[in-house]
C-alpha cells in the first residue's frame, strides 16, 4: 500500500517545478547572455569543455549510480539526483552571477561558469546524502536551492573580506555540504532510528549499482580538482600538478582503504559501504589541500591518511553520531567529505606555514585560514539547521517511518497492479 501522504505530492512537487522553472526562465530572458568575446569564448572551450564533461558525469552518473546503493530506493537514488542536478545547475549559474549582473548589467555564460554552476551542485549533493532516503523530492529540492544560496554566499564573504582564492573557496564544498547535511539530518530525526531501518540495507544489485558510481567518481575526480586552476606565467605546471596529486592520493585512498575495511572487520572481510565511499576520500582531501601540494609524496601521505579518517569514521563515528547526537547520516557523509575536507584544510594550514618566508606572514595566514574554516563551518551548520525546521513543517508531507527508504511511495510500478 502506498503511503498517505504518496497522492498529496501532486498537489506540492509539480506547483513547486513549475513556479521555479517558470522563474528561472524568466531571469534567464532578461538578465542572461551568452559570453560574445569571440576569442573568449574558443579558448574558455578549448580549456574547459573536456573537463565540463568530466565534472558533469561526476555530479549525473557518479552521484547518481552512488544513491543507488539502498535496496528499495534506487529509482529515487538516480531520478531524484537528476531532477535536484537540472535545477540546481540553473540556480547556481543565476547566484554565480549576481555580482557580474551588478558590475555589467547582464549574467555572462561561459563554460567556466557552467563548470562552477556543476560544483555548487555538487555540494549540494552531498548534503542530501545525509538524509537520503528520509525525505520527499520537494525537500530535496529545498535543500539544493537553500544550500547553493549558503555556499555561494560563504564563497563571497570569504573573497570579500579575507581575500581568500577562489579556488581555494569552492574546494571548501566537501566541507560546507557535509556539515549543512549533518545538521539536517540532526534537525530531522526520527524516533527510532537508533535500529537500523528494514530497507536501510544493500544487495548485490543495488550494491554493484552504487559501485558503478564510485568509478566514475574515481576516474574524473581529478579533472573534478584541476579544471578551475589557472595556469600563470610564474607557475605553468599548477593544472598537471594537480591532476598527478590527485591520482596519486585516490591510488593510495583505495588501497587503504581496503586494507583498513578488513582490519576493521570481525570477520576480516571487505565492507562494500568502504570501497564505495572510503576509496574516493583522497580525492577530497588533495582537492581542498591542493594549492600547497607540491611533492607527489605529499599528495600520496595525504591520500592514505584520508582513506584511513574515512574508514574509521564510516565504522566508528557514524554510529556514534547516531545514538550520542541522533545524527542519523544515511551516507556517511562526515567521514567521507566531511573530516577528508578538514584534514586537507590541515595540510594546506601546515604546508604553507612550513613554506613561509617570516614568522610575521606565517601567522597572518594561520588567522585568516582558521577564520575561513570557522566562517564556512558556522554558516553551514546554521544554515542546515534553519533548513531542517523548514523542512520538518508538515505541509510538505514528509513519508511515513514505515515508507523510508522505499521508491514505492514516489514512482509508478505497473507490474504491482492494485498494490501500487
Amino acid at each position: 500500500m502506498a503511503p498517505q501522504y504518496a497522492q498529496s505530492l501532486r498537489f506540492r512537487l509539480p506547483p513547486l517545478l513549475f513556479f521555479l522553472q517558470t522563474g528561472f526562465i524568466i531571469v534567464f530572458i532578461f538578465y542572461v547572455d551568452i559570453e560574445q568575446n569571440v576569442q573568449t569564448k574558443q579558448h574558455a572551450f578549448t580549456n574547459y569543455y573536456s573537463e565540463f564533461q568530466d565534472v558533469h558525469v561526476m555530479v549525473i552518473l557518479g552521484f547518481g549510480f552512488l544513491a543507488t546503493f539502498l535496496v528499495r530506493y534506487s529509482f529515487s537514488g538516480a531520478g531524484f539526483t537528476l531532477l535536484v542536478a537540472a535545477m540546481a545547475v540553473q540556480w547556481a549559474v543565476i547566484l554565480n552571477g549576481v555580482e557580474s549582473m551588478y558590475h555589467r548589467g547582464k549574467i555572462w555564460i561561459n563554460m567556466r561558469s557552467l563548470v562552477v554552476a556543476e560544483m555548487c551542485t555538487a555540494s549540494s549533493l552531498i548534503a542530501i546524502g545525509a538524509v537520503l532516503g528520509k525525505t520527499n523530492p520537494v525537500h530535496l529540492l529545498l535543500i539544493a536551492l537553500l544550500e547553493i544560496s549558503g555556499f555561494v554566499l560563504n564563497g563571497w564573504l570569504l573573497q570579500t573580506f579575507l581575500k581568500v582564492q577562489f579556488l581555494n573557496t569552492i574546494m571548501l564544498l566537501h566541507i560546507f555540504g557535509a556539515f549543512f547535511g549533518l545538521m539536517l539530518s540532526w534537525i530531522l530525526y526520527r524516533q527510532g532510528s537508533e535500529q537500523q531501518h528494514e530497507k536501510e540495507k544493500i544487495d548485490r544489485k543495488t550494491g554493484l549499482f552504487s559501485v558503478m558510481g564510485t568509478l566514475f567518481l574515481w576516474m574524473f575526480w581529478p579533472s573534478f580538482n584541476s579544471v578551475l586552476v589557472e595556469v600563470d606565467r610564474l607557475d605553468r605546471g599548477r593544472n598537471l600538478r594537480a591532476v598527478y596529486s590527485t591520482y596519486l592520493a585516490l591510488a593510495v585512498s583505495a588501497v587503504t582503504a581496503a586494507g583498513f575495511s578488513v582490519l576493521t572487520s570481525p570477520q576480516g572481510k571487505l565492507n562494500l559501504f568502504h570501497i564505495q565511499r572510503c576509496t574516493l576520500a583522497g580525492g577530497v582531501a588533495i582537492g581542498v589541500a591542493m594549492s600547497a601540494v607540491h611533492l607527489p609524496w605529499v599528495a600520496m601521505a595525504i591520500g592514505f591518511a584520508a582513506a584511513l579518517i574515512s574508514t574509521l569514521g564510516t565504522r566508528y563515528i557514524k554510529p556514534i553520531m547516531l545514538f550520542a547526537f541522533e545524527c542519523h547520516d544515511t551516507c556517511g557523509v562526515l567521514s567521507v567529505h566531511g573530516l577528508p575536507g578538514i584534514l586537507g584544510w590541515m595540510v594546506q594550514l601546515l604546508l604553507q606555514i612550513a613554506d613561509s618566508d617570516d614568522l610575521t606572514t606565517a601567522v597572518r595566514f594561520a588567522v585568516f585560514h582558521i577564520c575561513t574554516l570557522l566562517i564556512t563551518l558556522s554558516l553551514s551548520m546554521i544554515l542546515g539547521i534553519i533548513t531542517g525546521f523548514l523542512l520538518k513543517c508538515n505541509f510538505w508531507r514528509p513519508p511515513q517511518n514505515k515508507k523510508l527508504f522505499d521508491d514505492q511511495a514516489f514512482w509508478e510500478f505497473p507490474h504491482l497492479g492494485g498494490k501500487n
